[in-house]
């Protein structure tokens, strides 16, 4: 354990350092053009920052998932919530799916690429009917004498714009009912057929590229299936709780950079004569955002622990999801009250916070889906 902590430390300077140097100067551009530069992702791969808990076999460093979750908490910390979204698709999410349900050829041909920045990932899950409900699941796939060709749409599909490798869930067995009868596809992007759309205008992480996808008549071979046919909700299923737990290490981080804004701010405000950390109000309301905070990091750090021992349960992983997200909105609610009027201001970094915070309570599953998913677990057991 102390082990592991020294060499966090370590890894967190050069991390700090990247950060420091490769993203702050640019992030305000990347902000005001939607879409962050694929250049950084080999940048970042360089200095060891992507998909690093990934084997060496398949490009990564075999080290372990508390580097990968640092690199999200720390760029949150700084407010970069948009890189950090796509970060957690590209190296938590799609790189695992890879991983743990793809074949030997599969990780070959993908991994190393993505480690080292040059082809990046997006999952396509949502549609604009149906938002993620897999019950009302439209795009399908259907048999063709050369594999499967892919028709439908997607949407709020995070990396859409960047993506090289598109993970598509379909529907290729419409006799059965509900979420049965999915299948995930592995899709080039520069596959005949495939369409990025427009993209959409968000509330907040403006440079994160989240786009409508369009397939039409896509054509796929049987090596491009990921897992088995007609079984990809149970591989939906079995990623979820790391990307939940990933989402929560980064409403911690969020928070806490968020916190720092503000004690810098009351620091030198003053208000009534006094700067206004010398406020008994102000200073109780930081004891709740630190005592918050803290109690949600020692969550997180468990249960990290717990992800890599492959014991985390979806239960587990919707508990941090809500509760970090939902503390998230909070301490950056509280943060930016101090700063007054200037709060509301974009000239002030904590305004980002605040609109980059609001999508953490629903992208990933929503903070209600959790409670459901908590209480039925819960109840359960009685």
């Amino acid at each position: 354990m102390i082990e592991l902590e020294q060499e966090l430390a370590i890894f967190k300077q050069t991390l700090v350092r990247f950060i420091d140097k490769e993203i702050a100067p640019f992030y305000e551009s990347w902000e005001q053009q939607g879409i962050i530069p694929k250049a950084l992702y080999k940048k970042m791969a360089q200095e060891g920052l992507l998909c690093c808990d990934l084997p060496q076999e398949y490009g990564g460093f075999g080290v372990d998932i508390h580097f990968n979750m640092l690199v999200a908490e720390e760029i949150a910390a700084a407010g970069f919530m948009s890189l950090a979204a796509n970060l957690i698709v590209h190296s938590d999410i799609a790189a695992h799916y890879l991983l743990n349900i793809g074949s030997e050829a599969q990780k070959h041909k993908y991994l190393a690429k993505m480690a080292a920045g040059e082809c990046i990932g997006a999952i396509c899950m949502t549609e604009p009917g149906a938002g993620s409900d897999l019950q009302g699941m439209r795009t399908t796939a259907k048999k063709v004498a050369d594999g499967w060709s892919i028709s439908g749409s997607k949407t709020f599909i995070t990396n859409g714009q960047n993506a090289g490798l598109y993970i598509v869930a379909a529907k290729t067995n419409l006799e059965v009912a509900g979420a049965k009868g999915i299948t995930l596809f592995l899709v080039d992007g520069d596959k005949p057929g495939v369409e990025r759309g427009r993209n959409l205008d968000k509330l907040g992480q403006h440079a994160s590229d989240t786009s409508e996808l369009f397939f039409d008549n896509v054509i796929v071979t049987e090596q491009d299936v990921l897992g088995k046919v007609d079984q990809g909700f149970i591989g939906l299923m079995h990623e979820l709780p790391r990307e939940r737990l990933a989402c929560a290490c980064t409403a911690v981080g969020h928070a806490e950079g968020a916190m720092a804004l503000a004690l810098d701010y009351i620091k030198v405000r003053e208000a009534f004569g006094a700067p206004l950390a010398k406020i008994q109000d102000i200073r109780q309301k930081v004891a709740e955002m630190a005592t918050q905070i803290e109690l949600h990091r020692i969550m997180i750090n468990h249960y990290k622990h717990l992800l890599t021992a492959k014991t985390l349960t979806g239960e587990l992983a919707a508990m941090a999801k809500y509760s970090c997200t939902e503390m998230e909105g909070k301490v950056i609610d509280m943060a930016l009250q101090m700063f007054g009027g200037y709060g509301y201001m974009t000239e002030y970094p904590i305004s980002r916070f605040y609109a980059d915070a609001r999508v953490q309570r629903i992208y990933g599953g929503t903070s209600e889906i959790m409670k459901e998913i908590i209480g039925h677990g819960v109840i359960g057991r009685l």
